[in-house]
This record gives C-alpha cells, structure tokens and sequence, in this order.
C-alpha cells in the first residue's frame, strides 16, 4: 500500500546501512537491543551514531532516511545482516565453518570472500526456530524520534536468511523456511503495528538463484509464496532491495549478471516498491522494464556501493534519464545499489555519494519542471558563512 512515495516524484533514499562513526566501539554480541539501551555507554554511543547518520541523509536532501542498520555490530563482511536475527533465533545450537551458499561460489583460501565466509560460522538448526528479541519496532521508534522525515526500516528476508542456517531438525528445507517466513511476519506486523510507515525487505533469492541451471520455475515459484508469506496483513508501504551481493563492499560477481530470468518472478512479489541494481552495471537491465509491465513502483540504483569513487551528479541524471525512457516519472524511485556497510566505505565517501545521488536527481527534476530537494551541504551560503565564520 503505497503511503510514503504515493504522492512523491522521483524520491531518493539510500539502501539501508551506513558506516559507523569510528567512536562508536560499542557491541550488542546477541544481547536485546532494548536491554541494551539500560547500558548507559551502548545507549549514548547508539543515539548519537543514529543521530549523526540520519543528520548527514537530511544535509544531503535525501527524502527519506534510515537509521544505517546501526544494529548491526561491526564484524567482518556485514556478518550481522545474516546473524543479527539469528543470534536471537530459539533451536539454534552451534555452528559449522562455511554455508551452503559460500559452498557452491568454488572459495579457496587467498581470496578476500574466503576471509569473509570464515568469519560468517553459519548456525545449525537443531529444533523448530522460534522468535526471539529481533526489537525492530523499538528500533525503529528510536529513530524516527530523532527526525520528521519518514525512517525506512530494512531488514534481511527469511528465504535468504535460510542460506546461513544447516537444517538438521525439519524434514526439509521449505519447511524450515516456511517457519522462518512466519516468525518474520509476526515481527513485521508488529513493526507495522507500532506505526513504521515504511519496511523494506532485503534481498529475494530469486536473481541468484535463476543463475544457476539446476534451478527450476517451481523452484523461483516456491521463493515467490515463501516470500510473500512474510508480509500477509502488513500495513505498510512494502519496498524489496535487490542487488548482487556487498560482503565486505566486494562484488559476489565481477561481471554484473543481469535480472532477465528472475524478473517476472520478482515482480509477483507483494510489494510496493522493487529496487535493482543499474549503477554497478551501467543501467544494463533497464530495457527489462519496457518488456515487463507492472504498476508497482521501481526502485534504481545510481550510485555504486562497490568503490569508492563518488559519482558525478551528471552520471546520476544519465541513469535516470535512460530509466525514464522504459519506467513513467510516477514510478520511478531513486536510490543507491545496494547498502554502504560499516566496514568498506568511510563516512566521508558514502556522504558524497548521497549528495550526488541527489543532485542528480535535482538536475532531472529541473528538466521535468519537478520541484528539487534541498541540499545543505550544497548550499554556498551556509558554506561561505562557516568559512568566514572560522577568520
């Protein structure tokens, strides 16, 4: 149910994560965020850090926010995205050294994924999963009280969740994962309940999985009903992130595949939003959306999460130019790739790329007669005033 971006054109959001300030040294290690908030260091250091991201999404105009999943402890690779719910999932009991997915990638010690799916330990399964102290409502009231534009609130899906787990309690898989969909669900509508007006889930694994030959249509048809299980009597405006992969800011594939197989799959998705990936592969896939109609809208990635060099805001409005000749302005959503991580990009380069992520979108929206954002970090006055401030 479109509610935030009904009314909005061409609205710009970052991903989710952010990098963390470096003084905030601070880790949850599986204990309940709200727990946490009665330590009193955890809870300076986590206000402050989500106050400072948010501030710095406001400075660079963006229209909606996120607190920068700064839930998420700083491990190696983004290793909480995965074990941040899972470290408080009940029937969870040890961990082996590598997951079925790094498995089938062909890692071998010397290369940097191979760093990173050590650190991972994937958890085993040993009875039925059952809830525990995810928190995300409390979450995201602690940031939507620090700012008046609306907080998106992301999190990891529970097909994908499943590729971090070794199942040797249910008969199968799908059974595990069809659990997994309702604890998700259970928690969303809580979220929704508590009034986020905007969830994002993360991650399908339709895209991935089409790649591989050995995956059928009953097998995307079956991601499909699992995911959408997660959202059944959610109210909310629904966004789904797709992207390929950001472990450690590192491309999962150096050739950027393409969404072809998986599209019309994607698009059954109970969502309002869908968000692909077209920076990292130069707008590759952009076609696809005068082939496959929908009426939801689409989400386009025009700054890279991958590299460090900040796109020019010229890049920005070519992108969005080429997905305004296959996606009407109504629909279109502008947004980055995929999350800025805590570990591979510093603040200072994941800012800039919001400001031109931003300005870019300025400059098409001058050409379509749209009202532009304002941006204060662009603003010479304030700039010029602090310079002269300082003599």
């Amino acid at each position: 149910m479109l509610s935030v971006t009904k009314d909005l054109m061409l609205p710009t959001a970052i991903t989710g994560s952010y990098p963390r300030p470096l003084w905030f040294d601070m880790s949850l290690n599986g204990r309940s965020f709200k727990s946490a908030l009665g330590e009193s260091l955890f809870r300076e250091q986590y206000m402050d850090a989500v106050a400072a991201i948010i501030n710095a999404q406001e400075a660079a105009g963006l229209d909606i926010v996120t607190d920068g999943d700064s839930r998420f402890d700083l491990a190696v690779g983004g290793k909480s995205w995965f074990f941040y719910p899972i470290e408080r999932l009940g029937g969870i009991q040890g961990a082996r050294d590598t997951s079925q997915g790094w498995m089938r990638r062909g890692l071998r010690p010397g290369q940097i994924l191979w760093e990173v799916q050590e650190a991972y330990q994937p958890a085993v399964v040993k009875g039925k999963l059952t809830r525990g102290p995810w928190d995300y409502a409390a979450l995201w009231q602690v940031a939507q009280r620090l700012t008046n534009k609306p907080v998106k609130f992301g999190a990891i899906c529970a097909p994908i969740l499943s590729s971090m787990l070794w199942n040797e309690y249910y008969d199968d898989d799908k059974a595990m994962i069809l659990d997994l969909c309702d604890i998700m669900n259970a928690e969303l509508r809580e979220l929704a309940g508590v009034g986020c007006p905007l969830i994002q889930l993360e991650e399908p694994p339709h895209h991935s999985r089409a790649l591989l030959p050995t995956t059928t249509e009953a097998d995307l048809a079956f991601m499909t009903e699992a995911f959408n299980r997660q959202l059944v009597g959610v109210d909310a405006e629904i966004w789904v992130h797709t992207c390929w992969g950001n472990p450690n800011q590192q491309r999962t594939y150096w050739e950027t595949p393409s969404y072809e197989r998986a599209m019309p799959h994607l698009l059954q998705l109970k969502a309002d939003v869908i968000t692909f990936e077209c920076a990292s592969s130069n707008g590759q896939d952009l076609h696809l959306f005068g082939k496959y109609k929908t009426d939801k809208k689409i989400g386009i990635g025009v700054v890279n999460h991958c590299n460090t060099v900040v796109e020019p805001p010229e890049y920005v409005a070519g992108l969005i130019r080429r997905a305004l000749e296959f996606i009407p302005p109504e629909q279109l959503v502008i947004t980055t790739d995929c999350g800025f991580g805590r570990e591979g990009l510093s603040r200072r380069i994941a800012y800039y790329k919001c400001v031109s992520l931003v300005e870019g979108t300025n400059i098409v929206r001058k050409e379509l007669g749209l009202p532009e954002a304002h941006i204060r970090a662009s603003d010479p006055k304030l700039y010029f005033a602090s310079n002269e401030a300082s003599h």
